[in-house]
């Protein structure tokens, strides 16, 4: 796939939109109202009120219009193209998730509703609890965290609250090197010292290794699974097994659950808590801080200490209770993102058992594609099969002088967002792609055949790279100096 200007996409150039209109230009036509003018003197203070916004754009609709169109076409997006994020899960929401979650008695259904007029939300939020209690293997689970670092972060209260009731919440977490970044910072937040436990040579936690860092003072175990190398630890239920032996719990991090539901259960290899991050495995579409939905999935033994309020079902329906004693409280207003779980609850019903069977199956499939197509230029991390994301780093490249950075905006030319970079932080120059389940292997092929062009720019002409993107509507950005001396107010020239 040579690149060349067949590939160019067509971007009018856009100025902010301040630098649009002329005094007195407007984007609306409608008559003069007969209401009486209002004195707001009485409202606001004076010094609060202002007649006029400096430098406020006056334009016509079709000047808005146009505007936020152009910039949308900027964009790169599921929408638009492959977004191969790994550890992101940055799949297709299907449509029909949105006409859901738009129906009139979901949409504006007011959250300090009286429990009898909203037993329908009740009802699905109930359900979605049971069914992803049965794809986790879990006991039970609270929809209330409204992210997956605020599930983490809720998962670990609930361990050290379950500690506490015991004598003694203890002083350490494991987590190994190859965790998400938010892991160690959940335990932190809650109390804890954070001891980092070594992979193998595999990439993958050995049950003997972790078996030397566990003692009393072990609250518990942040592992991830599928890992953040891609790679599935064949050792988890050793060493779960180690931390219970010494009345450590272990917490299971549910990002990676699009490899794992409808195959395998974490409740089943010995975890005692999961986070769902429901904005990646089960579809609504997420980026830029939101939405997402982070709920949490226990076993038995953590349940009295989930989040409050917990619905609870009687005669007459559900209704919304508080009187659970040993709660770790509220973690969220009302309960949980309503909007992201009502999507995610359209997912799992129009996927059905078997689909979501087949989607973690598609999952991998194409990840363990890309893999080979690209195993020929790019170095793999770990050359093992891997399940829904793959991780290669920039090593084949070092003698030309070009790095992950440069490949990825390399891509932005061809017209796809870059995979993950950098991370995880165990592999130097870290190229990480999750294809996920919805990209068919047309779009496959173009996305390999894009980066084996790349590869191969690299051994005829590196330093033409360090200048890309070509065709974007900005060309490369110090993205060091934007980082350090961001321009947050426009200011006119």
């Amino acid at each position: 796939m040579p690149f060349d200007n067949k590939h160019k996409r067509t971007l009018l150039d856009e100025p902010l939109i301040c630098e649009r209109g002329s005094p007195g230009r407007v984007g609306y036509s409608l008559p003069e109202d007969d209401i009486p003018a209002r004195d707001s003197a009485n409202d606001l203070p004076p010094a609060l009120c202002r007649e006029m916004l400096a430098d406020f754009p006056e334009v016509s609709e079709g000047e808005v219009v146009r505007h936020f169109t152009r910039l949308s076409q900027w964009n790169f997006s599921a929408a638009t193209t492959l977004y191969p994020l790994g550890s992101c899960t940055m799949k297709y929401n299907p449509v029909v998730n949105e006409l859901v979650v738009r129906l009139q008695g979901l949409a504006q259904l007011h959250p300090l509703m009286p429990d009898e007029y909203a037993q329908g939300a009740l009802e699905l939020l109930a359900d979605l609890e049971r069914c992803l209690a049965e794809i986790s293997g879990m006991d039970a689970v609270s929809l209330q965290p409204a992210a997956g670092a605020q599930g983490e972060l809720t998962g670990m209260k609930l361990i050290r609250a379950y500690h506490h009731d015991r004598g003694y919440p203890r002083k350490k977490v494991l987590i190994p090197g190859s965790a998400h970044g938010t892991n160690p910072a959940s335990a932190a937040l809650c109390g804890y010292a954070v001891v980092e436990v070594p992979t193998g040579s595999s990439g993958l936690l050995e049950a003997a290794t972790v078996t030397q860092f566990v003692d009393e003072d072990v609250a518990a175990l942040m592992v991830t699974n599928p890992n953040t190398l891609g790679l599935f630890e064949r050792e988890i239920v050793q060493i779960t097994e180690a931390l219970h032996v010494r009345g450590a719990l272990v917490y299971m991090d549910g990002a990676n659950l699009n490899a794992l539901m409808g195959v395998a259960k974490p409740g089943h290899m010995g975890a005692d808590v999961i986070q769902f991050n429901l904005h990646k495995t089960f579809s609504t579409p997420h980026g830029g801080g939101g939405p997402g939905a982070g709920p949490v999935g226990v076993k038995k033994l953590l349940e009295p200490y989930l989040p409050i309020p917990r619905l609870v079902q009687e005669q007459n329906g559900y209704r919304w209770s508080e009187t659970f004693p040993r709660s770790i409280g509220k973690v969220r207003s009302f309960y949980g993102n309503f909007g992201v779980l009502v999507r995610a609850y359209a997912y799992i019903l129009a996927m059905g058992s078997d689909g979501l069977t087949q989607a973690t199956r598609m999952a991998v499939l194409n990840a363990n594609y890309l893999r080979q197509r690209l195993a020929q230029d790019y170095d793999l991390a770990y050359d093992t099969p891997c399940m829904h994301e793959c991780v290669f780093s920039d090593r084949s490249f070092a003698h030309t002088g070009i790095k992950t950075l440069d490949i990825a905006k390399r891509l932005l030319d061809y017209g796809f967002y870059a995979p993950t970079i950098y991370f995880p932080l165990v592999v130097s120059g870290a190229l990480m792609i999750e294809p996920t389940e919805t990209e068919s292997k047309e779009t496959l092929d173009e996305f390999a055949d894009a980066l084996l062009a790349i590869a191969q720019e690299i051994k005829e002409n590196p330093a033409a790279l360090k200048d890309a993107p070509l065709t974007t509507p900005v060309s490369r950005l110090d993205e060091t100096r934007a980082a350090r001396h961001p321009v947050l107010r426009w200011k006119k020239l």
